[in-house]
């Protein structure tokens, strides 16, 4: 296999330049792009991809943040379960820094409370073994990219008789928001960018009923600047030419039919739940996945219920988080973006998490307006 070279095959200017031309000659009326994922928004801002494309074309963000898009009351779970001495939560990345109603697991784990940031999913194996006295419990969170690894830590958990380890399961799904966000008709969006990650695991075919039910072209791409031009042209075309389908700019990585095992693994061990409530957006029904009842001994949601909330809670007044989340804001939209909420001091998860859409703006955006 040819060795790929990002720099010269991905991100090189002349290329960008010369694919905004193309789109800049083909585009014929405005065009609504939403890119679902939060990765995608971070390299047109960082990429400043935005502003060299014609104004006929411009991008939606969209729910594709898993942390964004996780509501308070699920955090004041977590919150909740380590106010117990006996309890260690683990969980990935920016989850930690997404404030509750009243706290954040960052601010909890200032006060001494035993919330430890994971870099791998088995890692929690070690921490079990070296805390048998304890119950370490993992805040499991992601799309469909990071599922199969929950589930491949629940087959290890199994065929090792570990105890001592439960599973607070909040794993979404891509297609579920799509439509509904589609069915609100609260967003103008003409065509999607799909999520590169994602679609792995899914395969490109998971997007062909959207395609079929809004007649909307969507395009899987890459994460790379070259990527998300070619798929823009790509939509141009599609739409000028009175189309839509489900094309995969994203071949070196995706399939139509995606990883069937990792797929496979995931169903072993989960099922839909019946709904699950977005940050912004509100319940979706079988949008999030759950243990199967034959594991609820693992089930933090069960072992626990007696002491976890189950209010569901607004946002902050000010954040606008949810109608950004929904593609009918963007983050300079927002009074307090830049001001009273900064990726120091968030005030919405929008803000906090790498994948963020405030954040790419906050990151990326002076550099854009100097």
């Amino acid at each position: 296999m040819e060795k790929i070279d990002y720099l010269k095959d991905f991100r090189d200017a002349k290329k960008i330049k010369a694919l905004a031309k193309l789109i800049e000659r083909e585009v014929k009326k405005p065009i609504n792009i939403m890119e679902v994922c939060g990765g995608h928004t971070h390299t047109i801002m960082k990429y400043g991809l935005n502003q060299i494309l014609p104004p006929e074309i411009q991008f939606v963000h969209g729910p594709g943040c898993p942390v964004c898009i996780m509501p308070k009351e699920r955090i004041d779970h977590a919150i909740s379960l380590v106010q117990d001495e006996k309890n260690i939560l683990v969980t990935l990345g920016d989850m930690i820094r997404v404030p509750g109603s009243k706290s954040s697991l960052q601010k909890e784990r200032a006060k001494g409370k035993n919330v430890r940031m994971l870099y791998a999913p088995f890692d929690v194996l070690k921490i079990a073994k070296e805390n048998q006295d304890k119950n370490v419990i993992y805040f499991a969170i992601g799309f469909e990219t990071t599922t199969p690894m929950t589930s491949a830590l629940i087959e290890r958990i199994l065929l090792e008789e570990i105890k001592n380890v439960f599973f607070h399961i909040n794993h979404v799904l891509v297609p579920p928001p799509i439509r509904a966000i589609m069915d609100s008709g609260e967003a103008k969006i003409d065509a999607f960018i799909a999520p590169a990650h994602v679609s792995v695991i899914t395969g490109a075919e998971i997007y062909k009923g959207i395609v079929k039910r809004y007649e909307t072209p969507v395009v899987v791409a890459g994460f790379e600047p070259v990527d998300i031009m070619e798929s823009v042209l790509w939509i141009v075309r599609q739409i000028n030419e009175g189309r839509a389908e489900v094309e995969n700019q994203y071949k070196r990585a995706v399939t139509w039919e995606g990883n069937v095992k990792a797929r496979e693994l995931i169903y072993k061990y989960m099922e839909l739940r019946e709904t699950f409530r977005w940050r912004g957006i509100g319940d979706i029904p079988y949008s999030a996945l759950k243990l199967k009842e034959q594991y609820r001994d693992l089930d933090a949601e069960v072992k626990f219920a007696d002491i976890l909330p189950n209010k569901p809670i607004d946002d902050h007044k000010l954040c606008i988080c949810g109608d950004i989340l929904k593609g009918i804001a963007k983050p300079y939209d927002c009074k307090v973006f830049g001001k009273s909420c900064t990726p120091q001091n968030p005030l919405g998860s929008c803000m906090v998490s790498s994948e963020g859409a405030c954040s790419a703006y906050y990151k990326y955006g002076k550099l854009q307006l100097s």
